[in-house]
């Protein structure tokens, strides 16, 4: 039990509980093949075998480790299953859990550097790996004019080279002055994410001024020629390119625009390129998957999730910029209370300049865990793994004259669907997932629905993969 003044365990307890903590996460790894990957609960169903109010005296630790399995687990559906092919993996990699949880017992806050010296100058350095093995630009290093940050989400990352790009664009007015009424515009494929709306929104633009760009219907990439024709009706209309979203990987097909071609058609409008490649940015660590990254020298910011594909727990999004003035430039302000001489001195580098949050976690011990644990070589094997296996689902697609591809295999995403159309598609997808057997996820392409199979878990095998598909065969046989 707890200390009864105080509530807090006595390092015995902790490290008693701590043990057995992790027992509890080895143990539910280990019954996950067995479990439905969706929940299988209906709405209020965890809520109604919760307690309506909090405990007024404390409760033995053993107590929240039992009602995980009570409450929780059946209301879960689980990310970490080897049979979880909907949107993109989560991983959460035993490296990575135990970095996270060094992270939460330092609790170190590393707003800015004089609070904890450490905890930035392992994320620069930590950054400057990851940028690297990726093969990004020199200028994007922490020892040239840009720089790379942990932020929590891709969506952030958008929304902060945005702040950036708008204060770039004003010489630094909008800062001051705020974003004044209809004169600015952002630009992203029909493929972009939603943050980039989102990111209008916040940053005080309105979804309005986001201008949605054709794709290439064969590819799903951006049309650059229809991106340069929208630009120069809106400069003559007086209109302010300000931003273009460059998706490499799309979240719905896995499409990648054209980064040095889109980069061209915006240069002489001084507008900033920002490349959204949160999935498939990681696979660039294998030298023979980065041609989705050909012309990043040309972008002014960039962005990838290693809490995606890249075996870290989730929060975990890179975010580089080619500048770090500008970055800097839109979001340094110093109240008195974060005076500090190191500061003053203009040596060291403050991240809570490098995003809207103050506070920050030292998000980068995990991802130094993991890249050390696993080494590159780990890291590479992973990567090539998933893809191998979307290319095995590719194979038993066209094996299959019930089925068909809807785009080419973008590394570890398969997009296809039944060829008798959308409803027989979708009731397919939805039965496998109703069943617990597996869990996949669909999208429109061209106005038709499609199911999407992306591999990249750190558990999964081609047994897997085999099992998921006989379940969707047995599923499309139901539908006639």
């Amino acid at each position: 039990m707890p200390d009864e003044t105080t509530g807090h365990l006595t390092p015995e307890e902790f490290r008693r509980h701590g043990h057995a903590a992790i027992d509890w996460i080895a143990d539910y790894w280990a019954s996950l093949e067995d479990l439905p990957v969706r929940a299988q609960v209906a709405p209020g169903d965890v809520r109604r075998l919760l307690p309506a109010a909090a405990p007024e005296e404390g409760e033995p630790f053993d107590a929240l480790l039992a009602d995980l399995d009570r409450v929780v687990v059946p209301g879960l559906t689980h990310w970490q299953h080897p049979r979880f092919f909907a949107y993109f993996p989560a991983n959460s990699s035993p490296a990575a859990i135990l970095g996270d949880l060094l992270s939460s017992g330092i609790g170190a806050q590393g707003m800015i550097w004089a609070t904890s010296p450490a905890v930035t100058e392992v994320e620069q350095v930590v950054l400057d790996w990851l940028a690297d093995a990726l093969g990004l630009p020199a200028a994007f290093r922490s020892d040239g004019p840009g720089g790379g940050v942990v932020q929590d989400t891709a969506s952030t990352a958008t929304f902060t080279a945005l702040l950036a790009a708008l204060h770039r664009a004003s010489g630094g007015q909008v800062r001051r002055h705020g974003v004044g009424a209809g004169g600015w515009r952002v630009y992203g494929s029909t493929e972009a994410h939603s943050s980039l709306v989102k990111a209008a929104m916040m940053a005080g633009l309105g979804e309005d001024a986001v201008r949605t760009v054709a794709v290439d219907p064969a590819t799903q990439a951006m049309d650059v020629a229809a991106l340069g024709a929208a630009i120069r009706e809106d400069v003559a209309a007086g209109l302010r390119p300000v931003m273009v979203h460059v998706a490499s990987g799309s979240t719905s097909t896995g499409a990648m625009d054209d980064i040095g071609a889109v980069a061209e058609a915006v240069r002489e409008h001084g507008t900033w390129v920002h490349v959204d490649a949160a999935w498939a940015g990681v696979a660039a660590v294998c030298p023979e998957h980065r041609e989705h990254l050909a012309g990043l020298e040309a972008a002014d910011s960039f962005v990838t999730n290693p809490h995606k594909w890249l075996l870290t727990t989730f929060d975990c999004s890179t975010f580089w910029v080619r500048d770090r003035a500008a970055l800097t430039g839109a979001m340094s302000i110093l109240p008195e209370y974060l005076r500090n001489a190191a500061t003053e001195s203009g040596e060291v580098v403050d991240y809570r300049d490098w995003h809207p949050q103050l506070g920050r976690r030292f998000r980068a011990l995990k991802l130094w865990a993991v890249l050390r644990t696993y080494g590159l070589s780990g890291l590479r094997s992973h990567v090539r793994s998933g893809i191998a296996l979307a290319q095995h689902v590719a194979d038993l697609v066209a094996a299959d004259d019930r089925f068909e591809m809807v785009t080419e295999p973008a590394l570890s995403l398969v997009v296809f669907r039944l060829r008798a159309g959308d409803e027989q598609t979708l009731a397919a997808m939805e039965a496998v997932n109703a069943s617990g057997e597996a869990y996949l996820s669909h999208t429109t392409v061209a106005g038709r629905a499609a199911i999407r199979l992306a591999v990249g878990s750190w558990r999964t095998t081609q047994a897997d993969v085999d099992r998921t598909w006989r379940a969707l065969q047995e599923a499309a046989s139901a539908q006639g």
